[in-house]
């Protein structure tokens, strides 16, 4: 048996973008959507913790279901949400600094006098005037809040590697000279959050992920442990990554679900259902 099996697994997380499907595709990566029934009928549990920001979940859930995939609503932990509901408990004021597509996520919210930024992967709409405009918005009033959306470093995006929302955050956080919140992976809080949904603890849980540091070391500095695919971002130097050292590198989410399941007890799967 596999060193990182030999202990139960009674739950899963799992990463979206990259391990379902490839962002800027609209196909489901090979053996996916299978693995994803595996898991049902095999009855493990399983929760999808995602950076996604360019989509709100009710787009995001219509995407893999239109690719093929059983997910509901209450699978699903993101960011947009989880920012939101802190921005109301503070009372702050955001300047949001996001993808269109999700600014109606922070309907409600009083973004006058902002004493808060809220950074996500913003696409081609992360210009030189808007990040110039969160700086002010910090650099102004040392009190005010950055709150960055994960603070992954890079993706793929229709084959090509793009800068996520982290190096920005970064950017922010040196200019400004204060550490951003982090709502989103790496953050332990972020991971705990699917982690209480499914009443397990860290060692009983196995985190899938594309993300060699957001996914897999991250996951492993509070306790899961973590599986690489080598589809996404995955690039080969990451199998030799200085300080992360993933407990199993798999081809696709399909083989990591394949050894998952062959090892539960009284388990045997169907592809079919």
């Amino acid at each position: 048996m596999l060193p990182w099996l030999k202990k139960p697994i009674r739950g899963l997380l799992l990463d979206i973008c990259g391990v379902l499907y490839e962002s800027g595709d609209t196909k489901a990566i090979a053996g996916s959507v299978e693995a994803v029934k595996m898991l049902r009928t095999a009855k493990i549990p399983f929760r999808f913790i995602t950076n996604e920001t360019q989509r709100t979940k009710a787009q995001l859930l219509s995407l893999l279901h239109r690719i093929g995939f059983d997910v509901y609503e209450n699978d699903i932990f993101m960011c947009v949400p989880a920012a939101k509901k802190l921005v109301q408990e503070f009372g702050y004021r955001p300047y949001l600094l996001v993808h269109p597509n999700v600014e109606s996520e922070f309907h409600g919210c009083d973004t006058s006098n902002p004493n808060c930024v809220v950074l996500g992967d913003a696409g081609v709409h992360m210009t030189y005037e808007r990040l110039n405009q969160a700086f002010r918005v910090l650099i102004g009033n040392p009190e005010a809040v950055l709150m960055s959306l994960g603070k992954g470093k890079f993706y793929r995006e229709h084959g090509e590697l793009v800068l996520d929302v982290g190096p920005f955050a970064v950017a922010l956080e040196s200019a400004c000279e204060r550490r951003a919140i982090v709502i989103g992976k790496p953050s332990e809080q972020f991971f705990n959050m699917a982690l209480e949904d499914m009443h397990l603890r860290a060692d009983e849980v196995v985190m899938i992920g594309d993300d060699i540091s957001s996914d897999v070391g991250a996951a492993q500095s509070v306790g899961f442990r973590g599986v690489l695919v080598r589809t996404g971002k995955y690039r080969p130097s990451d199998d030799s990554h200085p300080t992360v050292k993933p407990d199993a590198i798999v081809a696709n989410l399909a083989e990591a679900v394949e050894q998952i399941v062959a090892h539960q007890p009284s388990h045997k799967f169907d592809t079919s259902s």
